[in-house]
């Protein structure tokens, strides 16, 4: 069989599947998150996480009963604490740093609910110029945009992660 021409390896082009990380934090925002997981799923991105509890767990669960992938980027040196939805680990052991890991991963970013370490993942993302999106109610951070439901928050971070605009 013969062996393609290095011109047709040039001509070869890699197509990279959308990814879009979920952070937050808060059992009380599980509902949204999972619906959110759910939506990326359906729209072909790869969902990424912390790949713990809470929102990470409700947005994997959502993305991988339609069917989707699934990325946890875990704080510790071992899979202790891994949520049951995620298909490809990352083990960091670097503690809090491994947030900048989790929105560096993503072309955008929905922040449901959360905590002091939310704020830092907006804040990391938004240093790398990543969209990110907060579901209402959520954090108040100048340069993000603020979507009232999980449909809105995947429309516009999809759209962010394409570089097409939302009308």
């Amino acid at each position: 069989m013969p062996l393609a021409s290095p011109r047709a390896c040039l001509s070869i082009r890699r197509v990279l599947a959308i990814q879009v990380s979920v952070v937050g934090s808060g059992s009380e925002h599980e509902e949204r998150a999972e619906a959110v997981g759910r939506l990326l799923a359906e729209g072909g991105a790869t969902v990424v996480t912390g790949g713990r509890g809470e929102v990470m767990a409700a947005a994997a669960r959502g993305a991988k009963a339609a069917g989707g992938t699934t990325i946890g980027i875990l704080p510790t040196e071992t899979r202790e604490g891994l949520n049951e939805w995620i298909d490809h680990v990352v083990v960091t052991g670097i503690g809090h740093a491994r947030n900048l890991a989790v929105v560096a991963s993503g072309d955008a970013v929905i922040a449901v609910g959360g905590r002091y370490g939310t704020l830092a993942e907006i804040g990391f993302a938004l240093t790398l110029g990543r969209t990110v999106v907060v579901l209402e109610p959520g954090w108040e951070v100048e340069g993000t945009q603020h979507a009232q439901t999980p449909e809105e928050a995947v429309e516009f971070a999809l759209a962010a992660a394409r570089h097409t605009p939302v009308t």
